[in-house]
């Protein structure tokens, strides 16, 4: 749904729960290596640090990002997310990012913080 000045709206049946929200793990990752996805030219793969685990994750952000911006960056990371298989590759969690008028950023902290630190 979108008001008229384009944004989007949240209807009453949209909305979560505290406890609905409380189950989502946010985390802050270190990205370790960055290789482009072998069956598609718009994805990443991202090994990341979580903290105590090492992870593989498909991004999107390839169009938006080189190697090289992603190399050592912080990003948070859905770490509880169901595990998916896309092209090929298994992404285990969905990194973070806003998008305004085709102009795609990232999420993170505002400065250095430990690999694997929840978002609260």
């Amino acid at each position: 749904m979108t008001s008229e000045s384009g944004s989007e709206t949240t209807s009453e049946t949209d909305l979560i729960s505290i406890d609905d929200f409380a189950r989502v793990q946010l985390r802050t990752a270190t990205v370790l290596d960055v290789a482009p996805h072998p069956k598609a030219d718009r994805l990443w793969l991202l090994t990341i640090d979580g903290g105590d685990e090492k992870r593989q994750i498909v991004a999107g952000v390839r169009a938006h990002y080189t190697r090289d911006e992603l190399l050592g960056r912080t990003i948070m990371v859905v770490w509880n997310l169901q595990p998916a298989t896309i092209r090929g590759e298994t992404s285990q969690g969905m990194l973070l990012a806003v998008e305004d008028e085709g102009v795609v950023r990232l999420i993170g902290p505002d400065g250095k913080v430990a690999p694997g630190s929840r978002a609260h």
